[in-house]
């Protein structure tokens, strides 16, 4: 009979499409982790509530402790029936014959007794006391004695409940959307090829990457429809897809950017071009001007050729010794910055560390750091750049005294164009920082911002195994 349910049950799921099938393997899967997150989750939160109210217990233990000494059998203090009430604590001895003439207010157990006789560690216990769930602590208390101290627990159950009802609703959930993504997923992932080479003609014929192999429902005793070659060709168009949006955006965000320099050159341009109706001081001021958007520009698209470039040449990678082309950037740095003061922090042991890259480009990448942090210094302040070896990594930060980085713009500073609120006024383009971190990445290294103590900026550049 189980051989026969085991073949009807093998029958039934080969006969089944599988979309199907894979739409069932995945909302089991789903729904699976869905609940084990849930029921851990439920763990964690009844656990750290009970040890919070069983640390409560011990602080009320060790006060009670303290406020009586040397208190005989019997009850400390007896009004927990509420639940701002301070605990219930009452004194039991080992030997029963000692037991107080009044009943005790909590219960005593042979386990008590043991604790008190010395027998047995200390213990938590859930109670029920005047009609309301509680937990006690039953405790040494020296020479004979245990001591029992109770609290209301209605807070923790309650907040059992809540997170119980709270994470069913959650783990209901989770498997309903398992169901709906196992849908989807089926529906999407698992179709027919048949139409494989109409989808790559119509993709060459339009140059839209957006299209997707469109595969038709299974028919009758098909029980496969998925070949690696329609998955594969799909992987390639979404590659396909990310690169040209990624390339689509780079180019709208540079026209954007280079609309205003652009305007202001051909203005200035048709100033000059009648430069009979100008005075001298008007040309030579818009001359200065023309000159200084003609290098706004060219620096705006040689810092976005050079984005464009993702990995250095291997030919000019190169030993470079970090101690000297720190101190090279840092002396360029003050030529093209005579207001600032930079201070290079470092010891002997760093001038023997020496790291694989392209000298030029980790000076770019410098560079592009020490002018960041002098453009946000304020007068009178350093820019401190440090070169320390820590962990098998050698590591260079940069830290100005300035504004710093506010938490919101953390995330974004390394990205394109990115320009914070205090840095609109300021020159630049906003490609520095990303082209910064662009080098850091192609010579295998990290390059991080965060907040300096005391204020400003810290950005900090480490490299992995230097030699």
């Amino acid at each position: 009979m189980s051989g026969r349910g085991r073949g009807r049950g093998a029958r039934w799921r080969s006969r089944r499409p599988l979309r199907t099938r894979l739409a069932l393997s995945v909302t089991a899967a789903v729904a699976v982790v869905a609940l084990g997150v849930c029921a851990a989750a439920f763990i964690v939160v009844r656990g750290a509530l009970y040890r919070q109210l069983d640390l409560s217990l011990t602080q009320s233990a060790r006060l009670a402790a303290q406020r009586n000494p040397d208190s005989g059998p019997g009850t400390l203090a007896g009004e927990c029936r509420f639940r701002a009430a301070p605990a219930c604590a009452e004194v039991v001895p080992a030997d029963p014959g000692r037991d107080p003439k009044t009943p005790y207010l909590l219960p005593v157990t042979p386990a008590a007794r043991a604790v008190a006789a010395g027998t047995r560690a200390p213990y938590y216990t859930a109670i029920v006391h005047a009609g309301h769930p509680a937990r006690m602590l039953t405790t040494d208390y020296g020479k004979g004695r245990a001591l029992q101290v109770a609290l209301r627990a209605d807070t923790v159950e309650d907040g059992i409940e809540q997170a119980s009802w709270w994470l069913a609703l959650t783990a209901a959930a989770g498997v309903l959307l398992a169901a709906v993504l196992g849908h989807w997923v089926a529906r999407t992932g698992l179709a027919p090829v048949t139409r494989l080479t109409a989808t790559a003609e119509r993709i060459a014929a339009t140059r839209d990457p957006r299209h997707r192999i469109e595969l038709p429902p299974p028919g009758r005793g098909r029980e496969d429809e998925v070949t690696r070659l329609a998955g594969s060709f799909n992987t390639m168009l979404g590659e396909l897809e990310q690169s040209v949006t990624a390339q689509r955006r780079l180019v709208a965000d540079a026209s954007h950017e280079l609309r205003t320099p652009l305007t202001a050159l051909r203005t200035n341009a048709e100033l000059l071009a009648r430069g009979d109706r100008l005075t001298a001081e008007q040309r030579e001021r818009a001359s200065l001007a023309l000159g200084r958007q003609l290098r706004e520009v060219t620096g705006l698209v040689n810092d976005l050729i050079e984005l464009a470039r993702d990995e250095e040449p291997q030919l000019l990678v190169e030993q470079v010794r970090l101690a000297p082309l720190v101190e090279y950037c840092v002396g360029a740095a003050r030529a093209h910055w005579p207001g600032v003061a930079f201070r290079v922090r470092g010891d002997s042991r760093e001038e023997a560390v020496v790291v694989a890259g392209v000298p030029a480009r980790l000076s770019r990448l410098l560079g592009n750091l020490l002018d960041n942090a002098a453009k946000f210094s304020p007068p009178g302040a350093e820019v401190e750049v440090g070169l320390v070896v820590r962990g098998g990594c050698a590591e260079v930060t940069v830290r100005d005294h300035g504004p710093g980085i506010a938490e919101g713009d953390l995330p974004y500073v390394f990205d394109r164009f990115y320009r914070a609120g205090a840095a609109r006024a300021l020159p630049g383009s906003g490609l520095g920082l990303a082209m910064a971190r662009q080098i850091a990445r192609a010579h295998e290294a990290e390059l991080v911002a965060e907040a300096a103590p005391g204020g400003g900026a810290l950005f900090r550049l480490t490299f992995a195994a230097p030699g």
